[in-house]
């Protein structure tokens, strides 16, 4: 009875290399999918944060007076309505 049992270890074929290229490129990635899901779980350092509320007030500032600076759309339609008038 224990010379039907076959307990030797099954042939298994090396890896060619494609499959190893194959195995250690998607190692690479997952890799690298980590690193950027942790870039974007760990906050960033407190120097780059105060250079980033440093110069949000100016920013609000510049384009509020961009905003104050052009007039409204109604006027400037009535403007050349008026003008192409003259010109007939």
């Amino acid at each position: 009875m224990s010379a039907d049992l076959d307990l030797s270890p099954p042939e298994v074929p090396e890896p060619t290399f494609f499959e190893s290229l194959l195995r250690y490129g998607l190692f690479l990635g997952a890799i690298f999918q980590l690193i950027c899901i942790l870039a974007v779980i760990i906050p960033t350092s407190k120097s780059h944060e105060q250079l980033v509320e440093t110069s949000d007030p100016a920013d609000t500032r510049s384009s509020d007076q961009n905003r104050k600076a052009k007039p409204p759309v109604q006027q400037i339609r009535q403007k050349m309505k008026k003008e192409s008038k003259k010109k007939r």
